[in-house]
């Protein structure tokens, strides 16, 4: 069995700026816009049912405004009369009133347990659309915003089971195929399950196919299910069909029809559970690896090359191990023995004494580390100042208890298995994974229609956007923008709901549930000369704080950002602000 690589997200050094100091209020007023909406939008409140987090975070926080990557500025919303609404603006001073360009053929409010539609822009040409009653439609649309060639037109429609949400889709040409892939979230009761909430939550990739010469229909020409016990905070399928990834706290599996999600657990478990390739155990001064040689092994057929940060180990022409170690080495030092029981011992050398090292080699998780209970009763002792049975027994002490109440909420991460997965569609394994730790997540954004949505995620007190690439193997995600200390300001925002960046990445923006709209923009060159009090060096760069404020009481229930605007929508209102006013 293939195991999956343990990768790593690489930062961009030069993106990153050690010497950014903090964000400046700005009071020059941001031009903004108010639409009345003909027509509310369909809002779909919680049921009784749907009670935990998940059903919160997957349709509580729904963004009922899309945005259509394809044609800059061009928004849509679905009404409670069925009807989707597109407003596309040219010129801010000459709005017009959000136009129809499709209605749906059903009452959506006829459906009792139906959840909020869903629409998803596959292409220039093509949309994915569900009615929240476990219908989907698959529709031509023509070049959208040419008002010659735009009609949109049912090509597929079918009822696919229980209530969903659409959360990516992509085109696909081969072989005089065309193909829709796209993906569908649900949350499901599970109830036989006696553990956690009872709800299950499934993704479900399907594929709807039609021969390009052949007059037939699009028929869904593939199902696979996955299932997992969160919702995920990113989705997205691969440009090329070939894969998927998805950015959830806790794991996602492929499921075969008619198994259950305890099942496949145990199935992955019991592939995942293997004998240790390595065992290694430390001091304050050095290592020790020991690896069983296989029978037939001779001294001739062991290679072992000590570089200062990492090491290089060959048996019988094949490589064992390889890669980064976790800090330097005296690799004149180290050295290797074979043992009398058939085994290799290796000795390294630290170069920094009494660092403990947390792994062996950065991102392997194939060995195993061997802690001596001399070892335990040392780190037992060093951390015994911080527990206690009694609140505060010694106030006076040089290390008093941790106190959790004086942590801020940005030092606080509850996700602590968060992890980036990506599956390969055909064998429908885990191919590559990405331990996020506490990198928290905080947002997508399409760059480039044609490519993977990018996500924001939080590197120490930065907000780093990263961009994956499916077609590059050693290289899958690439660190293209940085929103500098923004992953510290966000997390004292503690009403936000939508957060989002420009296409262009020149700001990042948040809404609260009510009104207040929050504007970051990227350092720009000063105009005038400006100078550091503290240091009294010249300050070359700014960057901006603005806050908008909208003048209604509705909740905001849709967010989206482009490169001039950000638009806000609410129940009756759809707010345009103009974030870039130059060209």
């Amino acid at each position: 069995m293939e195991v999956a690589a343990n990768c790593s997200l690489r930062v961009k050094r030069p993106l990153l700026d050690p010497r950014f100091e903090s964000y400046k209020l700005s009071l020059e007023p941001l031009p903004s816009y108010q639409l009345e909406l003909d027509a509310a939008v369909a809002e779909v409140k919680l049921r009784d049912d749907q009670y935990t987090l998940e059903h919160m975070h997957a349709f509580g926080m729904y963004n009922y405004l899309h945005c259509d990557p394809w044609y800059q500025d061009s928004v849509y919303y679905i009404d409670n009369l069925g009807r989707i609404m597109n407003l596309t603006v040219m010129l801010d001073t000459a709005l017009g009133k959000p136009r129809e360009v499709f209605r749906l053929p059903t009452d959506l409010t006829a459906c009792d347990n139906r959840l909020c539609a869903s629409i998803h822009f596959t292409s220039s040409t093509w949309v994915t659309l569900s009615d929240g009653t476990g219908r989907l439609y698959l529709i031509g649309t023509g070049e959208r915003g040419n008002s010659v060639s735009e009609k949109w037109e049912i090509v597929f429609n079918e009822e696919l089971g229980n209530p969903f949400i659409i959360i990516h889709s992509i085109s696909l040409l081969k072989a005089e195929e065309h193909s829709i892939a796209t993906l569908l979230l649900q949350i499901e009761k599970e109830e036989l399950s006696m553990k956690g909430s009872g709800f299950y939550v499934s993704l479900e990739w399907v594929t709807i196919s039609k021969k390009c010469e052949d007059n037939k229909k699009y028929e869904v020409a593939k199902r696979n299910t996955l299932r997992g016990k969160s919702v995920p905070h990113y989705a997205a399928i691969e440009p090329d069909g070939n894969g998927l990834m998805i950015i959830s706290y806790k794991p996602f599996t492929f499921v075969q029809a008619g198994q259950g999600l305890e099942e496949s657990k145990d199935e992955n478990m019991s592939e995942e559970i293997k004998e240790p390739l390595y065992y290694w155990q430390q001091t304050e001064d050095d290592l020790t690896v020991t690896i069983q040689l296989p029978e037939d092994c001779t001294k001739e057929d062991i290679q072992v090359q000590f570089l200062p940060d990492s090491v290089n180990i060959v048996l019988k022409g094949q490589m064992f191990l390889e890669g980064n170690l976790f800090s330097s080495i005296d690799h004149e030092s180290s050295t290797w023995i074979i043992k009398e029981n058939n085994s290799l011992e290796i000795s390294l050398i630290k170069k920094s004494e009494g660092m403990t090292w947390p792994e062996l080699v950065v991102g392997d998780k194939q060995g195993e580390f061997i802690r001596d209970s001399a070892q335990c009763a040392a780190i037992a002792e060093r951390l015994m100042h911080l527990t206690s049975d009694e609140l505060n027994p010694n106030p006076d002490k040089d290390k008093p208890p941790c106190n959790a109440q004086e942590l801020e909420e940005c030092d606080i991460f509850f996700e602590e298995n968060f992890s980036l997965c990506r599956f390969d569609g055909n064998t429908l394994k885990t191919t590559h994974v990405v331990n996020l730790g506490s990198n928290q997540y905080l947002f997508s954004v399409i760059v480039d229609p044609k490519e993977m949505p990018c996500f924001c995620l939080r590197h120490d007190v930065d907000a780093l956007l990263w961009q994956p690439h499916s077609s590059k193997q050693d290289d899958m995600w690439e660190h293209i923008a940085t929103f500098n200390a923004l992953g510290y300001v966000q997390a004292s925002k503690r009403d936000k709901k939508f957060f989002a960046c420009a296409p262009n990445y020149s700001y990042a923006a948040l809404c609260e549930c009510l009104r207040r709209v929050f504007i970051y923009r990227q350092p720009t060159p000063m105009s005038t000369v400006l100078y550091n009090r503290k240091e009294g060096r010249q300050v070359g760069q700014v960057a901006k704080q603005q806050v908008a404020s909208l003048e209604t009481n509705d909740p905001i229930l849709g967010f989206q950002a482009t490169n001039e605007r950000l638009f806000v929508l609410t129940t009756k209102n759809l707010f345009l602000i103009k974030v870039n006013t130059e060209n």
